[in-house]
């Protein structure tokens, strides 16, 4: 009998031993989310690596829904500590966070980004408006013979769209429903062209959310192309086919100008210069969220995030603006910076439903 409790006392030893060797198993950081906040997050670990003693963070590029849904599965090791975001958390996302126990989350904006529409530069650069982009990528469009009244997409080319275009088969390649850029595409690219229809826009005030499907919904007969979540892929394909388009942020226009073009939207060029003025129509914040709870237990963390909110990082002058990040006007970015250095916690209440 004796030797069976103390078997069973060893045994119970070794578990508990093995579960506090898991608690304290991770000695990195663990960031997911979007692949547009990807390179810059990655810059920022590369420098924090070489400049402390701390290991070099770990990042998947996952899209920003499918790096929040990680992110908010759960407190402990085997979850992320860190999620790169191009758009806002959503109400809905930050009610799952609270309902698994991730109840103490730091909102991080970290700048801005324009979202471009490109095309290689062996073809001509377009000049478009957000109401072509959207006649050319709705689902669903005004009839063209007049009325309130919506029907399948009719057009293949961009002159169908607009004469003023080439007779060019639309060919558009972007990112999934999971992306952050999809997300923002569909509301300043789309939904802005949208807008530009008296009665659609009209119908935003009366219903906000039958608006949002005619004004986001992406048709699926082959004009739009889900390209994944790597943008060197899109910026690959832009090159193998003149023809098409592709969607994705600013930075990746900025890193491939010997390839591709961005195309004007709006009479507006997506240049740094642009969208630092807020004249580039088709712009949105980028953010990291970050859990309270791993600040103590992972190694490094506020080193980490002193690092990204420095001056040398995300500065006017900053390593991240020579990669394409559009900085925060000054007075953001301290705002930002003493939510950090305080832990300031974001309240789902705040959110958009």
């Amino acid at each position: 009998m004796l030797k069976k409790v103390i078997v069973s006392v060893a045994i119970l030893s070794l578990v508990l031993a093995a579960g506090m060797a898991n608690a304290a198993g991770r000695d990195y950081i663990s960031i997911v989310g979007s692949s547009t906040v990807y390179p810059f997050a990655t810059v920022v670990a590369e420098q924090f690596g070489k400049s402390t003693k701390f290991k070099t963070p770990k990042i998947e590029s996952t899209g920003s829904g499918g790096g929040l849904k990680l992110f908010c599965a759960g407190v402990g090791v085997e979850h992320p500590d860190i999620t790169n975001a191009s758009r806002r958390i959503k109400a809905s996302e930050c009610a799952r966070c609270a309902k698994n126990g991730v109840t103490d989350v730091i909102e991080v904006k970290v700048g801005y980004d324009g979202i471009v529409l490109a095309n290689s530069k062996k073809a001509k650069p377009f000049n478009l408006t957000r109401k072509d982009i959207y006649l050319a990528l709705a689902k669903q469009v005004p009839d063209p013979a007049g009325g309130e009244k919506l029907i399948p997409n009719p057009y293949k080319t961009w002159k169908d769209v607009n004469p003023s275009l080439p007779a060019v088969k639309i060919e558009v390649l972007g990112p999934p429903p999971t992306s952050g850029t999809r997300d923002a595409f569909a509301e300043l690219a789309m939904g802005g062209g949208a807008k530009k229809i008296k009665w659609i826009k009209a119908l935003k005030k009366k219903n906000k959310k039958a608006f949002k499907k005619i004004a986001y919904t992406v048709r699926e007969d082959g004009a739009y192309v889900e390209a994944g979540e790597n943008d060197n892929l899109i910026v690959q394909k832009l090159v193998a086919n003149p023809n098409a388009l592709g969607v994705f942020g600013f930075s990746f226009l900025d890193q491939n100008t010997d390839k591709i073009q961005g195309s004007k939207v709006d009479g507006v060029s997506p240049t740094f210069e642009n969208i630092a003025k807020g004249t580039y129509p088709v712009s949105r914040p980028l953010f990291f969220y970050v859990k309270k709870a791993h600040i103590e237990s992972i190694p490094g963390m506020k080193e980490y995030l002193a690092e990204f909110t420095s001056e040398k990082a995300w500065g006017n002058d900053g390593y991240l603006s020579e990669k394409g990040m559009i900085p925060m006007p000054d007075k953001e970015r301290g705002k930002f910076a003493e939510d950090v250095k305080t832990l300031s916690i974001l309240s789902c209440g705040d959110l958009k439903k």
